[in-house]
């Protein structure tokens, strides 16, 4: 770039000469240098900035004097970092929430106690339970969509609001289900509808009533031998007498006879087992635990038990194990015969009543009318009986879980 300066004219006489000016050669500042390359520092903080809590910043500034943590959240103590660290170098594999609980572990902070769960979970009270013999359940079922309409009728003219949704069998008998929870009135109404029915035998039928759930409990402090004697044992009839003589268990209906055992083979005291009827949310349960009453010269105290329902049978599949809503069979199957029909069409739709020539011997057919002569074939233990009785095996070990 070149730069030509201005000069002024001269003063003076004009025979001087003037200078003439000569151009000026100006040259850029060269660019600054840039700075030397530094390494970046390395970051003290291992842990990525996700794993951070989002409230991490509410926290600095609740600790600087602003409310918003309680008392349990303050003197709760903090996870040391380089403990944290320690662990997640040893252990690459853990993730966060097994970090954290290996951290709890080595500095003493261990879980809290399960709560006990001790009332089972039966059906809801909208359900309404009729024994009755399996022919009498069969009869009635025929006709269910009738026996609705005529039951909601005879609800309706008694001016309730009880209706009743559907109708389903079970091994017992039937079970109504209604759309509320039914008063004794509406039990009336139900029951007299059902033994008036022309269907079934109103002598094999019993009284309706609602279902109710099992709460578990048990009784320590009880001598196993109360008597002084080591060969006289406390039996059934001395805790039916015990539970009879105290005000506590008025209200309170044993589900099962109590069971005594003995604390340890080489101890003298016993833990007796009781089991009641009691509703879903274990009003009575929670009303008997933590009382204590006199039993001769000590003092037992009642507590809660895990309940023990037993391991289920699904009446769709009858295998054991799991409940109607994990099953995953699409169809049916027969308590008889495991064939894939329902257990009242056995007769229409099981092999064993079809005749088969090509069988040494041959399978003869069975007449219409007659019952199924043949051996019934269990699903689960493979014995001669069906898949619901009492002599399988199954059936013996359903409380053992293993």
């Amino acid at each position: 770039m070149k730069f030509t300066p201005r000069t002024s004219p001269a003063k003076g006489n004009g025979n001087k000469e003037i200078p003439k000016s000569t151009p000026v050669t100006v040259n850029r500042a060269p660019p600054p240098l840039p700075p030397l390359s530094t390494k970046p520092k390395k970051d003290v903080n291992t842990i990525p900035k996700y794993f951070q809590s989002k409230n991490h910043s509410d926290e600095n500034k609740t600790s600087n004097g602003n409310p918003g943590k309680s008392y349990a959240q303050a003197t709760k103590p903090a996870a040391n970092m380089s403990d944290v660290l320690k662990i997640k170098e040893a252990f690459p594999s853990l993730n966060a929430k097994k970090v954290d609980q290996v951290n709890n572990i080595i500095n003493g902070q261990s879980k809290p106690r399960p709560r006990i769960k001790m009332t089972t979970k039966d059906p809801s009270r909208k359900h309404i339970i009729i024994p009755m013999s399996a022919e009498n359940a069969l009869a009635f079922m025929k006709n269910s969509s009738m026996n609705v309409a005529n039951i909601n009728r005879q609800l309706r003219n008694a001016k309730t609001d009880i209706l009743v949704d559907y109708i389903r069998s079970d091994s017992n008998g039937i079970i109504i289900i209604t759309n509320k929870v039914t008063q004794q009135s509406d039990l009336t109404i139900i029951d007299q509808y059902v033994k008036n029915s022309s269907d079934i035998n109103a002598l094999q039928v019993e009284e309706s009533r609602l279902p109710k759930s099992k709460s578990y409990l048990k009784i320590i402090g009880i001598l196993f031998y109360p008597y002084g004697n080591s060969q006289d044992k406390l039996t059934l009839a001395d805790i039916e007498t015990i539970l009879q003589q105290n005000h506590i268990f008025d209200n309170i209906t044993l589900a099962s006879k109590p069971r005594v055992i003995k604390v340890s083979p080489k101890s003298d005291m016993a833990i007796v087992w009781i089991d009641i009827w009691d509703v879903q949310s274990g009003q009575k349960a929670k009303m008997l635990i933590n009382r204590c009453f006199n039993v001769g010269n000590y003092i037992a105290t009642i507590r809660g038990a895990n309940m023990n329902p037993g391991v289920p049978q699904y009446k769709n599949c009858w295998k054991w194990g799991h409940s109607t809503f994990s099953c995953r069979i699409q169809g049916a199957k027969c308590v008889k015969c495991n064939g894939p029909h329902k257990s009242e069409h056995h007769r229409e739709f099981g092999w064993c009543c079809k005749g088969n020539a090509k069988l040494n011997p041959p399978r003869l057919e069975t007449k219409k009318g007659e019952p199924c002569p043949h051996a019934f074939k269990c699903s689960n233990c493979k014995g001669d009986h069906q898949a619901d009785s009492n002599a399988c095996p199954f059936w013996r070990h359903r409380f053992n879980r293993e």
